[in-house]
């Protein structure tokens, strides 16, 4: 039975996921101008670049959750063939329902599926898919060492699972430099643009500064069951990627 104490926790995490659902359907109608301008247009190498170091084949079956409109589900896409499959699900339905159009303006309907879900409760079988992946958006769950776990369950045997997420840079000066746009200029921008009552583009910043460092992050992962776990670095540690394996025999 649940204590005071867990029910409040509970009651908590549940309303931080519908604030954060709110405030993503909120600024839907901007958000990959807003991803492409505020990244200066790199964010589509670096989920080209998470693409390529994951291991994937032809014929590889790919989940990627908190999908958003969809577009590392395209990158993954790309190198499929007839026998490989994309299932793109995120607990947004706005960011499903604009990210849709995408996917048929590409003739992709056969290699991607969208699914609303929760990343924390993922209506997959255990080991239904090789690779389970995520950019931008694990920060975003209630609860990160749950939403790793679920991302492992439901790969199979040796799979991965790859996280592309914003990190903190090393550099000193250049550090200074970024902290002082991304706290700074980029929530003026997308405030401006998007126009949202929401103050996302605030959110972004201080969600980014509380999430775990990469060395961190690395044994997060490792702790969820994850091994050989790697990361790499992109754009002088603006972003990393990190990927861990799920053993054979777990």
């Amino acid at each position: 039975m649940n204590t005071d104490k867990e029910i409040s926790q509970e009651e908590l995490l549940k309303k931080r996921a519908e604030s954060i659902k709110s405030m993503f359907g909120s600024i839907v109608g901007v958000y990959d101008l807003l991803n492409a301008l505020l990244s200066l247009n790199f964010d589509k190498s670096w989920r080209k670049f998470a693409t390529k170091v994951s291991g994937i084949k032809p014929d590889t079956k790919v989940l990627d959750v908190c999908t958003g409109t969809g577009d590392l589900a395209i990158s993954y896409s790309k190198l499929l063939n007839g026998n490989g499959m994309v299932v793109g699900s995120d607990y947004c339905h706005d960011m499903l329902k604009y990210g849709l159009p995408k996917i048929k303006k590409r003739d992709l309907e056969d290699k991607i599926k969208l699914v609303e879900a929760d990343t924390l409760q993922l209506p997959f079988r255990d080991n239904a898919f090789d690779i389970s992946t995520v950019s931008f958006g694990i920060r975003n769950v209630a609860n990160l060492e749950d939403g790793i776990k679920e991302m492992r369950r439901v790969v199979g045997p040796n799979g991965k699972v790859v996280i592309l997420e914003f990190s903190q840079p090393t550099n000193f000066l250049f550090k200074r430099i970024y902290f002082f746009y991304f706290t700074r200029i980029l929530p003026m921008i997308g405030k401006l643009i998007s126009r949202s009552k929401v103050d996302a583009y605030s959110y972004l910043p201080q969600s980014v500064l509380a999430f775990p460092d990469r060395v961190s992050l690395k044994k997060k992962m490792e702790q969820c069951g994850l091994e050989d776990v790697m990361f790499f670095t992109r754009t002088l540690g603006i972003v990393t990627i990190h990927i861990g394996k799920k053993t054979a025999n777990s």
